[in-house]
């Protein structure tokens, strides 16, 4: 089983900026407060560009989660986890590709 996704697990867009998650969850947690799809998440410090002249900025600036788990809920919604995938959107909602996740907690696993 994957493991949850919580405020503190480490996640990026693919272009190197992160992504920081502000839940409303104060309930559930495993080691931090479990995330979940109707949580925001901003990105900060994308770098990506659309090619001109000259480079116009394109960063990535949101997620919007495209699959979470199917059965386990945090706080009344379904939980993300580590097989969970999240579209990370420019300011223009023009999607930029996939979130990367880079490392969560341990304790907890979920469908």
């Amino acid at each position: 089983m994957p493991s949850l996704l919580t405020t503190s697990s480490v996640l990026m867009c693919p272009h190197g900026g992160t992504v920081s998650a502000a839940s409303s969850n104060t309930k559930a947690k495993a080691g931090d407060f479990i995330v979940r799809p109707s949580d925001t998440f901003t990105i900060a410090g994308c770098p990506f560009t659309l090619p001109g002249a000259p480079p116009i900025p394109h960063p990535c600036m949101t997620v919007q989660w495209i699959k979470s788990t199917l059965r386990c809920k945090a706080a009344g919604d379904f939980a993300l986890a580590q097989d969970s995938i999240g579209m990370c959107l420019a300011a223009d909602q023009a999607p930029q590709g996939t979130v990367l996740i880079q490392s969560t907690q341990m304790r907890a696993s979920g469908v």
